[in-house]
């Protein structure tokens, strides 16, 4: 999906604030409220079985773009959950509003997605590979700035999982690993890059043998 969410080699946003959280016993949350987001996450996926995590993933890329750069991470965690609340039938709209004291901003309607794509047969190291150059309306996992590049494969996972393009909508989907794939920096940006390399973690399905 080329959401507002897809940042990755994107430039123009200002430094990145960033705290090294060192072996300590300071708090995990910044804000009181903040546990407020993993708690409805593990009730509506682990206890409630309502949504698996790409589709929360995906609720959370479907935020209207204004409303997504404004808001923090724990912010969008609690409007995703909130969002498929709503669209599982298990929280009204006009429920939700009693709650919140108001109207509460939701995500956008959610798109038809695609199934599962796998590979033919798996990658092996040192294959010369493809990233599929598509755009997907709905949720995807590959970072949109290695569309379309090549690079080789330097791993295969040992454990598999289901294709998040498939699930993050609700559909079923096999199994799958993923692969560590090796691009050059010039690859990616050009020749005026620094020279380097940089590993992205992808599954089959966005690959072809180059």
């Amino acid at each position: 999906m080329d959401g507002i969410h897809d940042l990755g080699g994107l430039q123009g946003f200002g430094p990145v604030a960033h705290v090294a959280n060192s072996l300590s016993y300071k708090p995990v949350f910044h804000e009181d409220w903040e546990h407020l987001g993993y708690s409805l996450l593990f009730l509506g996926a682990a206890e409630l079985g309502l949504f698996n995590v790409d589709e929360l993933r995906h609720a959370i890329e479907r935020m209207e773009p204004r409303h997504y750069l404004s808001s923090s991470y724990y912010d969008r965690i609690v409007i995703g959950v909130a969002s498929l609340f709503v669209e599982k039938g298990l929280l009204s709209q006009e429920r939700l509003a009693q709650l919140a004291g108001g109207s509460y901003p939701l995500a956008l309607p959610m798109g038809p997605g695609r199934e599962a794509n796998p590979p033919r047969r798996p990658f092996q190291v040192g294959d010369e590979v493809v990233v599929r150059d598509e755009r997907v309306s709905g949720h995807i996992r590959m970072p949109g700035y290695v569309r379309g590049k090549r690079g080789v494969v330097l791993h295969r996972t040992r454990h598999s999982w289901p294709f998040p393009d498939a699930v993050g909508h609700g559909r079923d989907s096999p199994l799958e690993p993923t692969y560590h794939v090796q691009f050059t920096t010039q690859e990616l940006w050009g020749d005026a890059a620094d020279a380097g390399t940089v590993v992205v973690d992808l599954f089959g399905g966005y690959l072809l043998l180059a």
